[in-house]
């Protein structure tokens, strides 16, 4: 089946990219899947100013959460939400002086095929769409936030015989994109160049999808770790960040 392919093959690109920094002028960021695009340019600016390189893992907020409270190689923790940001400074795994709220993410409908009518997200009940791709709702935020939308306007019920689950918001993206469903709720960030219909998702029908970072607290490149913190917050970052589809937090 494609979906368990391409699912395979996302877990083993993941899983190359977890590796540690190679060495001491270098830095670690855990980074939740929306950010792909934004961090790969942030990390490569950020390296351009400073020389200090950084290497990026991606995946699911839970995924990384899970993986830094087990003693994952991170430096930083650039979250999709705060709740995990905050449990993990209870545990004692993340820096508390360290946390900030770097963005807002946008929930979006995607949709490849224009030939499917999708103006609202109440159309995903139409019968010709018959597989709708959402990121867990457990293991990603934006999952989490398309549940609430789709109970705010009454529809869950109706289409969740329809949801096929995806374990991050990239995934579920890729899902449409490939034609393994018929529509995704993602992360704005991640459509910004994609064809085909995408509406946003009326913000007032979920959470805000605030996001967090902070500093691990095993790391021993906390300076390193600070400075790009810095820059993620400075005002280069909230551009970088603005032109990839997030809102100011």
């Amino acid at each position: 089946m494609k979906i368990a392919w391409l699912a395979a093959i996302w877990l083993i690109l993941t899983g190359c990219a977890r590796s540690p920094a190679p060495n001491g002028n270098s830095l670690t960021v855990a980074a939740a899947a929306n950010l792909i695009s934004v961090m790969d340019e942030i990390a490569r600016e950020f390296e351009k100013q400073t020389t200090i390189r950084v290497v990026v893992s991606y995946g699911s907020t839970a995924q990384l959460a899970q993986q830094i409270e087990h003693g994952g190689p991170f430096d930083v923790f650039a979250a999709a939400d705060t709740e995990h940001i905050d449990a993990l400074i209870e545990k004692g795994k993340l820096r508390r002086e360290s946390r900030a709220i770097y963005a807002r993410g946008q929930l979006v409908l995607l949709c490849p095929d224009r030939s499917l009518r999708v103006e609202r997200i109440e159309d995903v009940t139409n019968p010709a769409i018959r597989f709708i791709a959402v990121a867990q709702p457990d293991q990603a935020p934006y999952g989490r936030a398309t549940v609430e939308a789709l109970n705010a306007v009454g529809i869950w019920a109706q289409v969740q015989p329809k949801i096929t689950y995806a374990n991050s918001i990239s995934m579920a993206k890729q899902y449409a994109s490939s034609g393994n469903a018929d529509v995704a709720f993602t992360a704005l960030s991640l459509v910004l160049k994609d064809r085909g219909t995408v509406l946003k998702v009326d913000p007032r029908l979920y959470r805000p999808i605030d996001q967090a970072l902070a500093i691990t607290a095993a790391t021993e490149r906390v300076e390193a770790g600070r400075r790009f913190a810095d820059f993620v917050l400075g005002d280069r970052g909230r551009a970088l960040f603005s032109n990839s589809g997030y809102l100011p937090p």
